[in-house]
């Protein structure tokens, strides 16, 4: 199991924040909604093909997955409340209605995550374990909160009868300040679901469950200096 994220990828993460890097890919902007811009990815991918970027890009092999990056300003959300929030997960539990469990756990030395997610019926919900890791940045002057995610497998997190294990997980989130009230994000996303899951609902997720996702949280924040 790594046990920390390269200093390389952090950088990479600001750098987006700065610059979106959608040249030489075929990024497609999905939707702009709210100040928010989503682009996705076709994944090149086969289903039980080894993880291997190098191979992917290789072979060419795709697997019917998208990988999304989400641009935009979130208002009235300052850059350091909108990271403490994103990170305190039992916070999380009250505003986040897809959530079914989620809590961290000590592992051979890493904070671990798990987290159960609600999917509708009569789809079997979810589940993750990964690894995340929040650095507070200063890149040129400019302040720059990067979280970096990334699925594990673990004995201590065995998979529970009737929810799904989802093996191939990936995020990437920076946040700086938008020079007013609010802030800048950048978000890249890609997971494995597995399953059999409607095009509807995969695509649903997309175009509005970001979007709704990114509204609840700021107002999860109005309400996080308030809470018990």
């Amino acid at each position: 199991m790594a046990s920390c994220f390269s200093e390389e990828k952090f950088q990479e993460v600001c750098a987006e924040l700065q610059q979106p890097a959608l040249a030489g890919a075929d990024w497609q902007l999905l939707v702009e909604t709210s100040g928010v811009s989503i682009y996705r990815l076709l994944d090149q991918f086969e289903k039980g093909f080894p993880v291997n970027l190098d191979v992917r890009a290789k072979l060419h092999l795709q697997s019917g997955l998208y990988e999304y990056k989400v641009f935009g300003t979130l208002k009235d959300c300052s850059p350091v409340l909108l990271a403490d929030v994103y990170m305190d997960l039992e916070y999380r539990k009250q505003w986040d209605r897809y959530v079914k469990d989620i809590y961290e756990k000590e592992c051979n030395g890493e904070t671990v995550t798990y987290w159960e997610v609600k999917y509708p019926f009569p789809m079997a919900n979810r589940d993750y374990v990964y690894i995340r890791q929040r650095r507070d940045l200063e890149v040129e002057g400019r302040k720059i909160h990067v979280v970096l995610a990334q699925s594990t497998s673990l004995p201590q997190f065995p998979e529970k009868p009737g929810v799904i294990r989802v093996n191939q997980y990936k995020q990437s989130l920076a946040i700086e300040s938008d020079g007013q009230a609010g802030s800048r994000v950048f978000m890249y996303h890609f997971d494995n679901p597995c399953g059999q899951i409607p095009s509807w609902l995969i695509n649903w997720a997309a175009k509005n469950g970001v979007p709704n996702f990114l509204k609840d949280i700021v107002k999860a924040c109005q309400n996080y200096l308030n809470k018990t």
